[in-house]
């Protein structure tokens, strides 16, 4: 500043709480509604997971839809929309399971949606795995006399007929 020049005092800024933390408030309170949703997921994710199959005659009885139901809905929606309560606490987009058939050219991919479901094959085109490995968790469980691998098959083929069934048309 040259020595003659008029010295004036800087401009007045409003106070931070007027102009800067309405941004903060809004901010703080996006970030309140993601925590919530976050542990809404979890809370759900751990209910699921620990409701899981607890013994056989909880799941010998099972449909396909009620299986849907009890271990797919929470994500994918009641109607297999890919709109469930969870959702929207997911990084990544839930599928439209009514629309299998149609991005497969109307053929429904029951071997691929087989393997998907159960989880335990690793499908390296596909990226990391979103889901839960439903495989491990029906494996425990004893179906109809049978346990292992033949009852885990047999959930997880109960599951798969019921997202043929619900196929748009």
């Amino acid at each position: 500043m040259p020595w003659n020049a008029k010295w004036s005092p800087p401009a007045m800024q409003p106070p931070p709480l007027l102009h800067e933390s309405a941004v903060d408030i809004t901010d703080a309170t996006h970030l309140h509604t993601r925590r919530v949703k976050l542990w809404v997921a979890l809370a759900a994710t751990l209910g699921i997971l620990g409701s899981t199959i607890g013994s056989a005659e909880e799941l010998s009885g099972y449909t396909g839809e009620q299986l849907y139901q009890r271990f797919c809905a929470s994500c994918h929606g009641a109607q297999g929309r890919g709109d469930g309560p969870v959702a929207p606490a997911l990084k990544v987009m839930v599928p439209d399971l009514t629309r299998l058939a149609r991005r497969h050219g109307a053929t429904f991919p029951a071997e691929q949606v087989r393997r998907i479901v159960d989880g335990r094959a690793v499908q390296p085109p596909h990226g990391a795995r979103d889901m839960p490995v439903w495989g491990y968790e029906f494996r425990s469980a004893t179906v109809g006399g049978t346990s292992g691998q033949q009852g885990a098959d047999e959930l997880i083929g109960r599951l798969v007929e019921y997202l043929r069934s619900i196929q748009a048309k």
